[in-house]
């Protein structure tokens, strides 16, 4: 998710960019990038669902030490991510002020925006990659030496042919959908794109009425992306996206689905709904002028009973779940509901 043209939202076809920095960090590092323990530095909004993706995936493979991670303001200025949260306002392994300046390091005047999540090359200064859609499918893939003791398998080779099919649908459909309801700039295109995001949910509530995870018995890829829109709807989609054909809580199985994630560890330990609320609103100046952010939903039910165990299912497959929150990540009290 980029800064650039928040004014211009909703005043023009809203088309997603392309990420431009589309070098992968592997295990034999073909592409000069290898994986290497603390080299790299993990740039992302916690606001942003596709950075929240690595954020979750990062957590749940036990990579905290191995790619240190940095979280940006969720309100951003005409020079998008800054790095306001931290002393002085620099991130304090980068010594910038805003990730921009690795951007430019790579490629001055680099076209796109700048996007997070990102990874940075800490020696150099200089971005790695931002796209979004590769990043998490390199840490379950290629950063395995890495991983902790236990860690799940998020992408295993024999369901990727079904996964890949289920993340393609859930992204055209409701990762992107509601971006295209909400920045829509005239009636017709946006009847299209929410009609579209309600019918995949329709569709996923009825795959998920019956089995627990997505695809197979145990958490994946194709979850952690659903999540990281299932968890902002009723916050922001909802009323600041005009997809308001119904709330996530008034949809049993989604709702049911949604809490069952958001109460595994990794997932809802890493979520701020302070930052989302903020950042979408405050932010988006298209679509809400008047920057108020408003003070709902009530967001209590996310630690309610979900009973979604009885459908069977293991979270973690044959491994175990991550262990506490780092001190140093801990999301503030205003972050998670009580």
């Amino acid at each position: 998710m980029g800064g650039d043209g928040n004014s211009a939202l909703g005043h023009k076809k809203f088309k997603r960019s392309r990420s431009h920095f589309t070098d992968r960090i592997t295990a034999d590092g073909q592409d000069g990038w290898p994986v290497e323990s603390g080299r790299y530095r993990l740039v992302v909004s916690r606001a942003c669902p596709w950075a929240s993706r690595a954020v979750i995936s990062r957590r749940l493979l036990g990579l905290e030490r191995a790619l240190p991670m940095a979280v940006t303001d969720p309100v951003q200025d005409d020079r998008s991510w800054r790095f306001t949260l931290d002393p002085g306002g620099r991130d304090p392994v980068l010594g910038i002020r805003y990730l921009a300046e690795a951007y430019e390091k790579r490629e001055p005047g680099a076209p796109g925006g700048v996007s997070v999540p990102a990874i940075v090359d800490v020696p150099s200064g200089e971005l790695v990659t931002n796209d979004y859609q590769q990043l998490t499918l390199d840490l379950a893939t290629e950063w395995t030496a890495l991983h902790r003791e236990g860690a799940p398998d998020l992408y295993p080779e024999h369901l990727r042919d079904e996964i890949d099919e289920v993340m393609a649908e859930v992204y055209e459909d409701v990762n992107n959908g509601v971006y295209r309801a909400g920045f829509a700039s005239d009636q017709a295109e946006y009847e299209k794109a929410c009609a579209g995001v309600f019918r995949r949910l329709e569709a996923l509530a009825e795959r998920l009425a019956g089995q627990r995870y997505l695809v197979g018995d145990t958490i994946t890829e194709a979850d952690i992306r659903l999540f990281t829109t299932l968890v902002r709807f009723d916050p922001v989609y909802h009323g600041h996206f005009k997809c308001n054909l119904w709330k996530l809580t008034e949809n049993p199985v989604l709702w049911a689905y949604a809490r069952d994630l958001f109460q595994t560890p990794g997932f809802g330990d890493t979520v701020d709904f302070d930052h989302i609320k903020r950042h979408y609103y405050q932010v988006h100046s298209g679509i809400n002028p008047t920057g108020i952010v408003p003070l709902g939903p009530n967001l209590s039910g996310w630690q309610s009973p979900h009973h979604r165990e009885e459908l069977g299912g293991r979270p973690f497959g044959d491994g175990t779940p991550p262990g506490p929150v780092a001190l140093h990540e801990r999301v503030g009290p205003r972050g998670l509901p009580a």
